[in-house]
């Protein structure tokens, strides 16, 4: 992707994107190669960045504020594991009444800021019977239901700054730094599962006849955020990383089980944060 300036008088999508880039570097002259956005109840993560300069979203020109428990809302820049990164701290997501452009604008930014790969988490359902409350899963594919049926943040005129009209989402979750991940959670003893997400656009819990759809639709794990930030990121040439927490089993025959609810999803992410953490840091330093 070319990087060019913004032209005067510009009001596009691009122009905005590059007066937040440039309104960050000035704040903190750190040109991140690694941008990472962080789901409900993982933004520790950020605190194991080094040198940081942080952010709130409010500083940032045209960047929305977060209004969901477990996302501070702020861009943390600094060294992670020797690699320079920018790391969301929260997200943004189509159930607060965002757009579909709102929700990737950041990743827009960051990657006008120099951001080459970009890693991304999330809490999430378990469709899978194999994936426990506080499994690990990277995900390989999705599928994203608000895209397909006419919520993609692609819609709308192309801007060829940011990337081609129609990209391909064949490789979306890059192989490469999947095996990294994988290799990682190997060496570190952790169990990483490997699987299919899929986003609703919430927020609203699913009922088990959802849920039997999502299943036989082949997803493993089903949650509310995620792959707008992919297909932009992909859109953009980034090579893509995305792992999910399951904070809750969603299994829709089970008669013993709980009715999900957030603090649990909080909760459940906060106890996988430490192995999140081991795991990425590992795939940064393997970039390095």
């Amino acid at each position: 992707m070319t990087n060019p300036a913004a032209v005067p008088g510009d009001d596009s999508e691009y122009a905005r994107a590059r007066e937040a880039a440039d309104t960050i570097a000035a704040a903190a002259p750190i040109a991140p190669r690694v941008a990472i956005v962080l789901g409900s109840g993982l933004g520790a993560l950020a605190e194991s960045v080094e040198d940081a300069a942080a952010l709130p979203f409010a500083v940032i020109p045209h960047l929305a504020p977060t209004t969901v428990a477990g996302h501070n809302g702020r861009m943390v820049l600094g060294q992670l594991a020797g690699v320079p990164v920018a790391v969301l701290q929260g997200r943004l997501h189509f159930y607060e009444g965002y757009t579909p452009q709102q929700i990737t604008f950041p990743l827009r930014v960051l990657r006008l800021l120099g951001a080459e790969v970009g890693i991304l988490t999330n809490a999430a359902g378990g469709i899978n019977p194999a994936l426990k409350s506080g499994s690990l899963m990277l995900i390989r594919d999705h599928i994203s239901l608000p895209s397909l049926a006419g919520a993609s943040p692609l819609f709308g005129a192309n801007d060829d700054r940011f990337g081609t009209r129609f990209p391909s989402m064949a490789d979306a979750y890059d192989p490469a730094l999947r095996q990294l991940a994988l290799a990682a959670a190997s060496r570190q003893g952790i169990e990483l599962a490997e699987g299919v997400y899929v986003m609703v656009a919430g927020p609203s819990f699913e009922t088990p006849a959802e849920l039997r759809m999502l299943r036989l639709l082949g997803a493993d794990a089903v949650g509310m955020s995620t792959t707008p930030e992919v297909i932009v990121a992909r859109h953009m040439g980034m090579r893509v990383m995305a792992m999910s927490v399951i904070t809750n089993e969603t299994l829709p025959d089970s008669v013993d089980q709980d009715e999900p609810d957030h603090e649990e999803v909080l909760r459940a992410a906060a106890q996988a944060t430490e192995r999140v953490t081991t795991i990425i840091r590992d795939v940064i330093a393997q970039l390095a």
